[in-house]
C-alpha cells in the first residue's frame, strides 16, 4: 500500500498535474479533495471531465466517473458484492477504493487517453429495431456505421504513419533538399545544353540518345512483364495442383457415395441456387437499383438551402401526423378479418426473414468450407515442402487405422488385467471386513463369558492397565529429563536478565530524555499542521479563483478563434465576389462580342428585356380580360338561369308522367292550365 501511495504522489507531482504533495499531505486529504484529485486525473485523460465537484451532485459525479471507468475497461477487484461497495466508496470518497483507481490510471495514462479519444467515435448508439423500420432512420444509421468504419481505417493509417517514423520536419527537410537538387540539375542541364550546341550534329546525337532511352525503358518494361508472367505461371501451377488435389478428394468421396445421397445433395443445391436466383438476388438487385435511383435523384437536384430544408421538415412532420391519424383510425376500426390477415402477414414476414437468414448462413458456411479446403490444400503443400511427408490417404490411412486397432486390442487386454486386479482388491477388502466382524463377535463372546463368571471388563481393564503402566514409565522418564532441563534453563535466564538489566540501564535514561523531546516535537507538529491547514485553505480558495479566471480566458480565446475563422470565411467570400466583379468588368470592357455576351450584366439586361416584353403582353391580356369580364359574367349568369329553368321543366314533366290523369292540362300563351 505504501509503494502504491508513493507511486501516486510521484506521478501527481510531475507534469501535467504539479500538485506538490508528499506522503503525509496526500494521506491527510479529505474525501472531497481526494475525489477532486481523481476527477483531475480523469480530466487529463478525457477533457470532457473538467468539472468542479463542489458544484455537482455526488450521484452525478459517481455516475459520470463509473461510466468513464467502464469505457476505460477498469475492473474493480472482487465479485458483485464488492461492486456495490466499490460504488459506495466512490460516492463517499473512500481511500481503499480511490487509491487503486488512481494507481491504475497513472500507470497507463497515454494508453487510456487514446482509448477515451476512440470511445468518443467508436461507441455505437443502439437504435431500437422498431425505429429502424423507417427508411430515413435506417439510411442515417447505415451512414453512421459507414462513417465509423471509415474512421477506423483512417485511424489505423494514421497510427501506421506515426509508427513508420516519418515526421513533418524530416519531410520538409527532404523537400527542401529535393528543391535544391532540382535547381542544381536545372543549372547542370543548361550548362550541358550550352556545351552540346557547340558540337557538330548535336540534334542527330540527341535524337539517337532519346531513342536509346526509349529502348531502355521498353527493355525494363518487357523485363517487368516477363517477371509478371512468371509469377502468373507459378500461381497457375499452384492453382492446378490445388484443383488436382480437390479432384482426387472428390473422387475418393464419390467412390463410396451412393446415387441416392448424391441425388439428394444435388437436389438441395438446386433448391438453394434456385432460391438465391429467383428470390434473394432479385430483391437485392431491386434494392440496389432503388438506392441508385434515389442517389441519382439527389445528385440531379440543385443545392438546397436552409429554408428548403425547413420546408421539407415541415412536410415530413405533416405526413407523419397523417400516418399516425390513419393508424389510429385503423386501430379504432379493429376489423377481425384484417387482424387475422395481419397475423398471417406477420408469420409470413417472419418465415421469409428466417429463410433469408438461413440462406445467408448457408452461403457463409459454403464460403467457410471453400476457405478451409483452400487452407487444407495450402497446408498439405507446406508439409510436403518442409517435411517431405504427405497427408495420409487411401491405403496408408487404412494401415494407420489397422495399427490403431492393434493398439486398441492391447489396450483392452491391459484394461482387463487392471479390472482383474480391482476385483481381487475388492475380495481382499471383503475378507478384511469379515475378519473384523469375527473379531468383534469374539470380543462380544468374551464379554458375555466374563459377565457370567462375575469379572466383566477384566480383559479390557487388563489391557488398559498394561497400556497405562507403559505410559506412566515413559512419563516418569520425561519428567526427570524436563526437571533437569528446566533448572538449567532458569539459571541461564536469570543470568541473561541480570546482564540485560545492566546493559539497558543507560539506554533507559536516554529513552526518558527522548520521550520528553518527542512530546515537545508533537506539540510543535500540531501547531505547524494547524498553520499548514489554514494556509492550504487560503491557497485552495485562490486556486479556485484562478481556475475560474482561466476558464473565462479559455472561453474568450475560443470566441476569438471562432470570430477569426468567421472573418477569414467572410474575407474569402469577398475575394470570390471581387474576382467575379473583376471578371465581369473585363468581359464588359472587352471589344469581343462573345465575351460581352458571356458577361452577367448582358445576360441580366437580356433577361430584363424579355421579362418586360412578357409583362407588356400579360398587361394587355389583363386589360382584355377586364373589358370582357362584365359581359361574360352576365352571359354566364343567364346560362345558369337557363339551366335552372330547364331543370324545373324536366322535374315538372316527370311529375306529370308519374301522376294519374285527374284533369286536363291546356297550354295557352306559354301557360299551363288544369281543367277538372
Amino acid at each position: 500500500m505504501s509503494d502504491q501511495i508513493k507511486f501516486i504522489v510521484d506521478n501527481l507531482n510531475k507534469e501535467p498535474f504539479r500538485k506538490n504533495y508528499n506522503l503525509i499531505t496526500f494521506d491527510s486529504l479529505e474525501p472531497m479533495q481526494l475525489l477532486q484529485v481523481l476527477n483531475d486525473v480523469l480530466a487529463e485523460i478525457d477533457p470532457k471531465q473538467v468539472v468542479d465537484i463542489r458544484e455537482e451532485m455526488p450521484e452525478q459525479t459517481a455516475k459520470r466517473m463509473l461510466s468513464l471507468l467502464g469505457i476505460l475497461k477498469y475492473k474493480p477487484p472482487g465479485n458483485a458484492t464488492d461492486m456495490s461497495t466499490f460504488r459506495q466508496g466512490l460516492v463517499i470518497g473512500s481511500k481503499p477504493v480511490i487509491y487503486p483507481v488512481l494507481h491504475w490510471l497513472l500507470q497507463r495514462t497515454n494508453e487510456l487517453k487514446k482509448r477515451a479519444y476512440l470511445a468518443r467515435f467508436l461507441i455505437k448508439l443502439e437504435v431500437p429495431s422498431e425505429f429502424l423500420q423507417d427508411e430515413t432512420v435506417a439510411d442515417t444509421n447505415k451512414q453512421y456505421e459507414e462513417l465509423m468504419e471509415a474512421f477506423k481505417t483512417l485511424h489505423k493509417e494514421c497510427e501506421q504513419l506515426k509508427a513508420s517514423g516519418f515526421s513533418t520536419a524530416e519531410i520538409r527537410r527532404d523537400i527542401s533538399a529535393m528543391e535544391e537538387e532540382k535547381d542544381q540539375l536545372i543549372k547542370r542541364v543548361e550548362r550541358l545544353k550550352k556545351r552540346v550546341e557547340t558540337v557538330q550534329n548535336h540534334q542527330r546525337m540527341l535524337k539517337i540518345a532519346r531513342q536509346l532511352r526509349v529502348e531502355k525503358e521498353r527493355e525494363e518494361f518487357l523485363a517487368q512483364q516477363k517477371q509478371e508472367q512468371k509469377n502468373q505461371l507459378f500461381h497457375a501451377v499452384q492453382r492446378l495442383q490445388r484443383i488436382q488435389n480437390q479432384l482426387k478428394s472428390m473422387r475418393h468421396a464419390a467412390a463410396d457415395a451412393k446415387p441416392e445421397s448424391l441425388m439428394k445433395r444435388l437436389e438441395e443445391e438446386i433448391k438453394f441456387n434456385s432460391y438465391m436466383v429467383t428470390e434473394k438476388f432479385p430483391k437485392e438487385l431491386e434494392n440496389k437499383k432503388k438506392e441508385l435511383h434515389f442517389l441519382q435523384k439527389v445528385v440531379s437536384e440543385p443545392a438546397m438551402g436552409h429554408s428548403d430544408l425547413l420546408e421539407l421538415e415541415s412536410k415530413i412532420n405533416e405526413i407523419n401526423k397523417q400516418i399516425n391519424q390513419l393508424i389510429e383510425k385503423k386501430m379504432m376500426r379493429n376489423e377481425p378479418i384484417e387482424g387475422k390477415l395481419s397475423l398471417y402477414r406477420q408469420q409470413a414476414s417472419i418465415i421469409s426473414r428466417k429463410k433469408e437468414a438461413k440462406a445467408e448462413e448457408l452461403q457463409e458456411a459454403k464460403e467457410k468450407l471453400a476457405n478451409l479446403e483452400r487452407e487444407v490444400s495450402v497446408k498439405t503443400n507446406q508439409t510436403r515442402e518442409f517435411d517431405g511427408t504427405e497427408v495420409l490417404k487411401g491405403d496408408e490411412f487404412k494401415r494407420y487405422v489397422s495399427k490403431l486397432r492393434s493398439k486398441s486390442t492391447v489396450f483392452k487386454k491391459k484394461h482387463q488385467i487392471i479390472a482383474e486386479f480391482k476385483a481381487e482388491f475388492g475380495l481382499l477388502q471383503r475378507t478384511e471386513e469379515l475378519l473384523k466382524q469375527r473379531h468383534e463377535n469374539i470380543q462380544h463372546q468374551l464379554q458375555t463369558i466374563e459377565e457370567k463368571k462375575g469379572v466383566s471388563g477384566y480383559s479390557y481393564t487388563q489391557e488398559e492397565l498394561e497400556r497405562v503402566s507403559a505410559l506412566k514409565s515413559e512419563v516418569d522418564e520425561m519428567k526427570g529429563r524436563t526437571l533437569d532441563d528446566m533448572s538449567e534453563m532458569v539459571k541461564k535466564l536469570n543470568s541473561l536478565v541480570s546482564e540485560k538489566k545492566s546493559a539497558l540501564a543507560p539506554v533507559i535514561k536516554e529513552l526518558r530524555q527522548l520521550r520528553q523531546k518527542c512530546q515537545e516535537l508533537t506539540q510543535e507538529c500540531d501547531e505547524k499542521k494547524s498553520q499548514y491547514d489554514s494556509c492550504a485553505a487560503g491557497l485552495e480558495s485562490n486556486r479556485s479563483k484562478l481556475e475560474q479566471e482561466v476558464r473565462g480566458l479559455r472561453e474568450e480565446c475560443l470566441q476569438e478563434e471562432s470570430r477569426y475563422h468567421y472573418t477569414n470565411c467572410m474575407i474569402k467570400n469577398l475575394e470570390v465576389q471581387l474576382r467575379r466583379a473583376t471578371d465581369e468588368m473585363k468581359a464588359y470592357v472587352s471589344a469581343d462580342q462573345q465575351e460581352k455576351r458571356k458577361a452577367i450584366r448582358e445576360q441580366y439586361t437580356k433577361n430584363i428585356a424579355e421579362q418586360e416584353n412578357l409583362g407588356k403582353k400579360l398587361r394587355e391580356k389583363q386589360k382584355a380580360v377586364r373589358e370582357s369580364h362584365g359581359p361574360n359574367m352576365k352571359q354566364a349568369k343567364m346560362w345558369r338561369d337557363f339551366e335552372q329553368l330547364m331543370e324545373c321543366k324536366k322535374q315538372c314533366f316527370l311529375k306529370q308522367q308519374s301522376q294519374t290523369s285527374i284533369g286536363q292540362v291546356i297550354q295557352e300563351g306559354g301557360e299551363d292550365r288544369l281543367i277538372l
